[in-house]
This record gives C-alpha cells, sequence and structure tokens, in this order.
C-alpha cells in the first residue's frame, strides 16, 4: 500500500513558489539573484493597518472569530463592494477567508463534481487548474496568444462550452498577463454566458486596484450575471498585505453558505488581528494606497522600455497588475552558453542560473511560449535584472 494520496501524487507544485525555493537555495550558495517570480510588493503594509492591527492586539483580540469573518468587517467589505464595484451584498453572501486561495479552494469544494469541466482563459493563475483537480474538476484552457492582449473571446468562449461545463474561472486585471478586460469585453463574454444560464462565474479580482487604464470592471455588474458570479478579492496586493491572509467572497447566499460549511470543518474563522486591521483598510478610500499604483506603473514602463531592447522578447503593454508576460518563442531550439532552450521552463531556468535572475515559466501558466517576470521590485533591481538578461542571451 503506497504512503501518500493519488491526490497529492498527482498535484503539481506551485511553480511560482518552486522557482522562490530555488532562487533561496541559490542565496544560500551566496549567489546575488534577483527575485522576478513571487507576486508580492515590495512596499511595506501602510503604517495606518498596521497601528488597526497594533491596537487590535492592545484591545485583547486574541479569540476564536466567526468562521465567515467578523461583521464589521463583512459591512466594510459590502461597502468596498458598493463603492468600489457598484455591487450590492448582503452579510449572508460575504465569507472572509484565509486568502483568496482559500476562498477559491472553498469554491471548488462546494461547487465541483466529478467530470465537471471549468474554462480557463490562459494564462490564467498558476493554482486555479489543480485547485480544479484536486476538487475532480475538469479544466478547460482556452488558448490565447499576445495578439489578442491574452484575452478570450467570445467565439472562443462558445466553442469551448460543453454539456460538462459548470463554471468559468478568470482573473481581471490578470496574473499573469497584466491584461484587463473593459466593460464591453465583459459583457460580450456574458451575453454568451446568458445562453448557458447553468454556467457559474468566479471573477477574481483581486488586482483591481492595480489599474493603469479605463478602470476596472466586475461581470457581476450585469444584471443577468449578478446571480451566477462569486466576486473574488483580497487585500495582498493592493495593501501590500500578502503574509496577513485575508480573501474574501461576495457570492449567491446558496454558494456563501456552503462555503460557510466547508471553511468551518478545515480552518475555521481567519487570524482575528489581520481582520480587524482589514476592516481599517478596506473603510479607507483607495486613494491611501495610490502612490504604489503610480510606482507601480513607472516601473511597467520602465521594464517595458528595456525588454523591447532585447531581441527576441516580445511583450504586450498590461493594463493592471505588476508582471509582464513575454513571448519567447524565439529561443526555442536555439542553444545558449552550452544550454538548448526547448521551452519556457527552459529558459527560465537558465535566467536564474546564468543570469541570476528569478523569473516563472509560463507552462504553468497555461501558455508555453511565455514567461512571467515580476516588475513589484525596486526600479534599481529591475534595470540591473534585465541588464544581466540582455547579457545571458547575448
Amino acid at each position: 500500500m503506497q504512503l501518500l494520496s493519488d491526490r497529492i501524487l498527482n498535484m503539481a507544485t506551485s511553480a511560482t513558489l518552486a522557482m522562490a525555493a530555488k532562487a533561496r537555495a541559490l542565496r544560500g550558495e551566496g549567489k546575488d539573484i534577483i527575485g522576478l517570480s513571487l507576486g508580492e510588493p515590495d512596499f511595506n503594509t501602510p503604517d495606518f493597518i498596521k497601528e488597526a492591527a497594533i491596537k487590535a492586539i492592545n484591545d485583547d483580540y486574541n479569540s476564536y472569530t466567526p468562521v465567515d469573518g467578523y461583521v464589521e468587517l463583512k459591512e466594510a467589505i459590502i461597502t468596498k463592494f458598493k463603492r468600489d464595484n457598484n455591487l450590492a451584498y448582503t452579510l449572508p453572501q460575504i465569507v472572509v477567508s484565509t486568502g483568496a486561495k482559500q476562498a477559491l479552494a472553498n469554491i471548488a469544494g462546494i461547487m465541483l463534481n466529478q467530470g465537471d469541466e471549468v474554462i480557463l482563459p490562459c494564462p490564467y493563475w498558476v493554482s486555479y487548474s489543480d485547485i480544479v483537480k484536486l476538487n475532480d474538476g475538469v479544466p478547460v484552457e482556452v488558448k490565447t496568444s499576445i495578439d489578442t492582449d491574452f484575452k478570450m473571446t467570445p467565439a472562443q468562449l462558445e466553442a469551448a462550452i460543453t454539456p460538462k461545463t459548470k463554471m468559468m474561472w478568470f482573473s481581471s486585471p490578470c496574473n499573469p498577463s497584466g491584461s484587463v478586460y473593459s466593460k464591453a469585453e465583459l459583457r460580450a463574454l456574458a451575453d454568451v454566458l446568458v445562453k448557458h444560464p447553468n454556467i457559474y462565474v468566479v471573477s477574481d479580482e483581486i488586482y483591481e486596484h492595480i489599474n493603469y487604464g479605463e478602470g476596472h470592471a466586475s461581470i457581476a455588474e450585469f444584471s443577468d450575471m449578478y446571480d451566477r458570479t462569486i466576486t473574488v478579492n483580497g487585500v495582498s496586493k493592493a495593501f501590500a498585505m500578502t503574509g496577513w491572509r485575508i480573501g474574501y467572497i461576495g457570492a449567491p447566499e446558496k454558494i456563501a453558505r456552503a462555503c460557510n460549511k466547508l471553511q468551518g470543518q478545515i480552518t475555521s474563522g481567519a487570524n482575528c488581528i489581520a481582520q480587524r486591521a482589514v476592516i481599517t483598510a478596506l473603510n479607507e478610500s483607495p486613494s491611501r494606497v495610490q502612490f504604489m499604483i503610480d510606482e507601480f506603473k513607472v516601473r511597467r514602463d520602465l521594464i517595458l522600455g528595456l525588454l523591447n531592447d532585447i531581441e527576441g522578447f516580445k511583450s504586450n503593454t498590461p493594463e493592471g497588475a505588476f508582471y509582464v508576460f513575454p513571448d519567447v518563442s524565439h529561443f526555442f531550439g536555439k542553444t545558449l552558453r552550452g544550454t538548448t532552450i526547448n521551452n519556457a521552463t527552459d529558459f527560465s531556468l537558465y535566467l536564474l542560473e546564468e543570469a541570476l535572475v528569478a523569473t516563472v515559466t509560463g507552462e504553468a501558466f497555461g501558455n508555453p511560449n511565455c514567461i512571467r517576470i515580476s516588475y513589484a521590485a525596486s526600479q534599481e533591481q529591475i534595470i540591473e535584472a534585465i541588464k544581466r538578461i540582455k547579457g545571458a542571451i547575448s
């Protein structure tokens, strides 16, 4: 009898975390690695949020929290949804979780049965596929390319739908491409979905505030999609609170109740101090963190300018998040310093070993022609990293 379950043996390791671990190991050997692999803001959590956490400690918040979150936090989330997204939710429709990743796992756990298909526009966030498979679902990848700004078209969505389709998951702004669906583009996708009333949508909006274009739109804003959309969000990215681990959903009440039931058997309620701090974060205007978004835009323009000077890198202009997702297929089949580059994984590993720059292969995101480069790093690190990459492939 084997020790480990088929479930864990068949599960892929998170590519972003694996690359970060390799980078740490090389740093441990004394190598000067520039990490552009993790999706983690390099800013500190704003002081007004830290002060709220300190106050919560001094006010003796130390007990178990309600499984679905403090009422005061759920009220702040409701206010935020109305203010920022024009979405009206009630208390029973909100569930607070230990990060948006747990929220996604909850959704898959309460909605998917054996063989249910989940449409994933490629590229997609690295964990979507394995969360679906872990819950007996079947990921259905819809390929996009840099030529369509990595966005799925309505025709592609229609072609991907089968009698087994249960859900569609997507992020906007997108991790890893930085692409942002406009309200008109979301309406066009919704026009397809309204013809298939049993399909539900997970709209991952954790990067909503890191947006450089015309602004954020939520597919749940459309009245004919509201009851079929689970809106997922959290505070990790816009508020530089990755380690605080607070995510949340707004969903049809029946789905929210089921997520609450599942979470009650897995982790129970999220951290009490973090929840109190997030109340303060969400009740404040998003303008309090605009300085970070402004800096990310400067870095985006910087890294795009540098990459465009390298022959073989083909990039779109991401309108959100803090990643570029260049097509590097130009290098496939070539030999660089004795290393043959067969695919994006080879190329990403080559950059780590030769340029001492950590990136992530696009294969992990469903797009084998690209690599993901995070620009959540200082301008100095970005300049040095691209200089090293240019040198390693010259």
